[in-house]
């Protein structure tokens, strides 16, 4: 594992977006993308909420309409997960362990549709976990900024400090991809 900390390729996600909100779903389903397994906690609410707002309500609406099937996959509490998915009608999965592939693996055998691998989307606002997860889980992946910074948890300050040293060494090795995905604007 100490080996895959050392490759900072492992750490590049696929697309940045400022948030959640922004992503163009649509052009990702005309690429044959089917599945979106995304992260809770800051990607799409801050630690302070524990429902779904409208905005998220309708965005989901969305996603079903256009063909989406939407999968939470969380480092949190099954308690906080529940509360945030029974509104929306989606599976949740807590305790994910992420990077760890175990969440994703879960969540990717429990999808209704018949998605493969290449056909799934990983969306979620930390390097350490999110983007390295999806990228050893071998999927799509998209980078959001995180809504609010001020309520995360002591072990996410944590992986915030690393992320930015992370960021640090993408700049100095890659910096053509770093300015392409606009990484700079995230720390």
């Amino acid at each position: 594992m100490i080996h895959l900390l050392l490759n900072e390729k492992k750490f590049i996600p696929n697309e940045f977006h400022h948030t959640f909100f922004e992503i163009d779903f649509k052009a990702l389903y005309e690429k044959g993308y089917r599945l979106i397994l995304t992260d809770l906690d800051n990607t799409l609410i801050s630690y302070a909420e524990d429902k779904p707002t409208k905005q998220i309500e309708d965005t989901f609406k969305e996603l079903t309409g256009i063909g989406f099937e939407v999968i939470l996959v969380s480092n949190n509490m099954q308690e906080r997960i529940n509360n945030f998915c029974k509104p929306l009608d989606v599976q949740g999965f807590a305790s994910a362990r992420k990077p760890f592939l175990y969440g994703f693996k879960k969540a990717f055998n429990a999808r209704k549709n018949n998605a493969s691998l290449s056909e799934t989307i990983v969306i979620g606002d930390q390097l350490m976990t999110d983007i390295f997860g999806a990228n050893r889980f071998g999927v799509y992946n998209i980078l959001v900024n995180p809504i609010k910074r001020k309520t995360e948890k002591w072990y996410t300050k944590f992986n915030r400090k690393i992320e930015t040293n992370m960021l640090k060494k993408i700049k100095r090795k890659q910096p053509e991809t770093f300015t392409k995905l606009a990484l700079s604007e995230r720390g």
